[in-house]
Formats: structure tokens, C-alpha cells, sequence
């Protein structure tokens, strides 16, 4: 559990470096050329649109939304507020902004992805707009009971008024940042960890409002993040297995074609899958596939592992030979068959309380072993193709079915 939150924990590691870097430049910009700075100011402008365009190319309705709120945002920043907060107009705009930003931010992480122009991406889309109106309508009819609420002092301290944002939009930021941070570990993605450094960025450009270059800079840097963040997570819908999390077969012949004169490769297959599928159903049959994709991704000695097809999974050892496999083949193998798997029962009741109860008690579930059969082969002179070498791991393979299964052949 430990290795595996440290591991999550890197994917922190790109937001927190764009903005370090961001705040190292900042001080650098006052003696850049004019035509510089000035195209420093432009350039969120290109960012946000190019992220518009590609949230849409690939379909993505919640990075879709936080692209316009951070071009409004940032529209609205040197329109209106240039000059700080120097009327009840520009109060009320800058209010809005640090408390609609972090709600919105956090809420679209936690949304399922519903595209951009669906039902459902067009509703999202009208709930923008109703926020903008009220803003709207709070500056044109001068509600200054509004702008007294958001401003009014929740706890008294020396540190956070230090801060130009109110209290009620800092305690949004932390814990939407809380929020984001807790699911990036549980869970992590491309789209999350770039969604984690736009929350960071935006705090800081609503916070530092009225230091010179800053807001261009790191709301610039948000929608580069976000950039990023969709290139990456339509990169891993490419080449990742959306089911069991593995990198998939158009990577696997992506990495065939760079191996070396020396290299195994593994083919494993879930023993009785049919069955599984039509004892308890697929849904079950999709709870197996991920509970040995994960096994697998534990491999040692360098294997790198990958889903074929279907039931079918493939292990690649680059400068390995079958005999120094077959210890880590082994190893997996056991891991899976040594593992309980517990299979949730149809009579359970669908009420989730009385359903914990059932499971204090341990009643309603089965407990059911999977095994798999594996073949190795390899190549140690350069003389196979990586399709021969498959073909007769393959073979292999065969030959641990017919010898009974939940065995490793060569």
C-alpha cells in the first residue's frame, strides 16, 4: 500500500515543477524586450484557445469547461482588474472568480466525463453561464450585502490576512486542493494532475493579483498544464488497456520492434476464463482479468507486462533468456494462484447497510482460486523475429494446458 501511494505520488511531480519554474522566470520578465513581455500577455490567449480545440478533438467535457473558465477568468483579470480592487465592480468580479474558480476546478475533477456536446456537456456548459450571469447581475444591481458575505473575517489571524484572497475563497482553495490531491494518490491520471497545478496556478494568480506578469504567467501555465495533461491521457487510451491498467498490444509491437539480439517473451493465459464468465458473469470475469493484470505488474527482473487480448497477457524481458524468466515467471504464477479471490454474492441485499452487515458477518460472499498457464520462449542470437519468438511461446503455452494447467512451460 506504501509503495504504491509513493508511486502515485509522482505524478505531483510535473505541476510542481512547471510552477516552481514559473515562479524562478517571474522575476526575470521586467528585463525581457517590450515585444516580449508584451507577447507574454497574449499568450494565454493561444493557450487556452489550443486547449479548447483539443479538449473538443478528443472529447473531453470537463477540461472543456475549466479551459473557458480560465479564459474568462483571465479575460475578466485584464479587463476589470488591472488596477486591483479599486471599486465595488471590480470587488464583486474579483470575488466571484476566487470562489467560483476552486469550486468548479474540484467539482469537474470529481464529474464523470460526459463529453463536450452531449446532454450532459451542454447542461454543464448552461451552469457556467447561470454563474457568470449572477455575477453579472450582483455587479449591474450593486448587491453589496453579496460582497460583504464573501469578505466577512471566519477566524481571526495574522497569517491569513496576509492574504489579498477573502478567507471563504482561501478555505475553497485548500480543501478543493485537499480533495484533488486525496483522489490523485487513490487514483491517478494525466487529467487529474493536471487539474491538481491549474487549482495551484489560479490560487496564485487571484492571490498575487497586482504583481506585475505574474497572473499572464501562471494562468498560462495552468492551461499548459491542462494541455499536457490531455495529450498524456489520450496517449494512454492509445497504448493502455483501459480494463486492467496494462499497456496494451499496439505497445507491445511498439517495444518489439526496438528489442535487442537478446530478449524473452512470456504469453500467459487465464486458465477456465469461459467458465468463469459463464458461472458468475462477466462482471466477474472483468474482476479476474484486473486482479492478475495487477499481479503481473509486480514482475521482476525487468519484465515488462502487457494485455494481448481477451484473456491472453504477454510478459517482455529484454536481455533476458528463458532461463532467467522462469524464476520471475514462477513467482507471478504463484502470486495469482495463492491469492483469494471473493466473489460478491447475488443475495446479498442491495441496501448498503444491511449489506456491511452480511460482510461483518462473512456471509453471501465465495472465496474462488484463479490459475494460469504460461509459455516462455526467447531469443539469445538475434536470429527469431519477435513473431517467431511469440509464436513459440505460444507453443509453450499450449504444452502447460495440456500438461494441467497452472504451470510454466518452455
Amino acid at each position: 500500500m506504501h509503495h504504491r501511494l509513493l508511486k502515485n505520488s509522482t505524478s505531483f511531480a510535473l505541476p510542481l515543477i512547471l510552477l516552481v519554474a514559473a515562479s524562478l522566470v517571474l522575476p526575470r520578465i521586467s528585463a525581457l524586450p517590450p515585444s516580449w513581455q508584451m507577447n507574454l500577455v497574449s499568450a494565454p490567449y493561444f493557450i487556452f484557445v489550443t486547449l479548447l480545440l483539443l479538449s473538443f478533438h478528443f472529447n473531453r467535457g470537463r477540461i472543456f469547461c475549466v479551459s473557458l473558465l480560465l479564459g474568462v477568468a483571465y479575460w475578466s483579470c485584464r479587463t476589470y482588474l488591472l488596477q486591483g480592487l479599486v471599486d465595488f465592480r471590480a470587488g464583486m468580479i474579483y470575488q466571484g472568480l476566487s470562489v467560483l474558480l476552486p469550486v468548479n476546478i474540484t467539482l469537474f475533477c470529481f464529474l464523470r466525463e460526459r463529453g463536450v456536446l452531449t446532454n450532459a456537456g451542454r447542461l454543464r456548459l448552461a451552469f457556467l453561464a447561470g454563474q457568470a450571469a449572477l455575477v453579472a447581475w450582483f455587479v449591474r444591481y450593486n448587491y453589496v450585502e453579496v460582497q460583504q458575505f464573501i469578505g466577512r473575517e471566519l477566524v481571526t489571524s495574522a497569517v491569513l490576512d496576509r492574504f489579498l484572497l477573502p478567507q471563504v475563497a482561501i478555505f475553497l482553495f485548500i480543501a478543493g486542493g485537499l480533495l484533488i490531491a486525496g483522489k490523485l494518490l487513490v487514483n491517478p491520471s494525466p487529467l487529474l494532475s493536471g487539474m491538481f497545478g491549474a487549482l495551484l496556478a489560479v490560487g496564485a494568480s487571484c492571490n498575487w493579483l497586482t504583481t506585475e506578469y505574474l497572473v499572464p504567467l501562471f494562468m498560462g501555465t495552468a492551461g499548459l498544464l491542462l494541455i499536457i495533461s490531455v495529450v498524456q491521457d489520450s496517449h494512454n487510451m492509445a497504448y493502455r488497456d483501459d480494463l486492467t491498467g496494462l499497456q496494451s498490444r499496439r505497445a507491445l509491437n511498439e517495444q518489439l520492434m526496438g528489442l535487442g539480439r537478446q530478449y524473452a517473451i512470456a504469453m500467459l493465459d487465464v486458465d477456465h476464463f469461459k467458465k468463469f464468465n459463464d458461472t458468475y458473469g462477466h462482471d466477474v470475469g472483468d474482476q479476474v482479468l484486473r486482479m492478475v493484470a495487477s499481479r503481473m505488474q509486480g514482475v521482476k527482473g525487468g519484465g515488462r507486462a502487457f494485455r494481448y487480448g481477451g484473456e491472453e497477457f504477454t510478459i517482455l524481458f529484454p536481455h533476458k533468456g528463458v532461463a532467467d524468466a522462469t524464476p520471475h515467471l514462477e513467482e507471478v504464477r504463484r502470486s495469482i494462484a495463492d491469492y483469494q479471490m471473493k466473489i460478491r454474492s447475488t443475495e446479498r441485499p442491495s441496501d448498503g447497510q444491511e449489506g456491511k452487515k452480511q460482510r461483518g458477518a462473512g456471509n453471501g460472499d465465495q472465496t474462488v482460486s484463479v490459475t494460469i498457464s504460461i509459455g516462455v520462449a526467447d531469443c539469445c542470437d538475434g536470429s527469431a523475429t519477435p513473431e517467431e519468438v511469440i509464436k513459440a511461446a505460444d507453443q509453450a503455452l499450449y504444452r502447460a494446458k495440456h500438461k494441467g494447467r497452472n504451470q510454466v512451460c518452455a
